[in-house]
Order: structure tokens, then sequence, then C-alpha cells
């Protein structure tokens, strides 16, 4: 269910700013992203799992805020981050 160490240093690698960095909103988003998108499986399988469920939701909630910051601040690393990871449709 969660991430193995070489997926998580492979989506760094793809949305990091500068060498190094995990802190940004991008790299942020990009693995709570992956997160959702496994718990969404695992949600197909077990309908019944409702405490991982509560976690789904605050992550989506997190994700959620951690994108009006970055639209907030610069769009136009907003609209490449969610045309790169193929949110809004």
């Amino acid at each position: 269910m969660s991430l193995t160490v070489t997926q998580k240093s492979e989506i760094i690698d793809q949305h990091q700013r500068s060498k190094g960095d995990t802190g940004s909103p991008e790299v942020q988003v990009a693995l709570m992203t992956a997160r959702i998108k496994d718990l969404t499986e695992h949600f197909k399988i077990h309908n019944h799992d409702h405490h991982s469920r509560q976690g789904l939701l605050r992550l989506v909630n997190h994700r959620r805020k951690l994108l009006d910051y970055l639209h907030s601040c610069d769009a136009d690393r907003y609209k490449s981050l969610i045309a790169s990871l193929g949110l809004r449709k």
C-alpha cells in the first residue's frame, strides 16, 4: 500500500526543482498523488475499509491545500504540475 523507496526516489527525481529538493510543493503533491492512486486501487478490493478511507480524505484535502498555495504563488508552476500529473481533466 505504501510507496517503495525506488518509487519514491523516481517521483522525487521527476518533480524536484533542484538537486536534493524534497520539500517543494511539486514534490509533495506528486508523492501524495501516488499514494492516493494506490489507496483508490485498494478500495476497489476492500470496500469496507473505512479507517483507511479517512486517511485518503485527509490526503486529498492536504493535496488540495498545497495546490491552492502553489496556484496563488506561481500559476505557471501550478499549470505545469497538474499537466504532468494529469489531475484536472
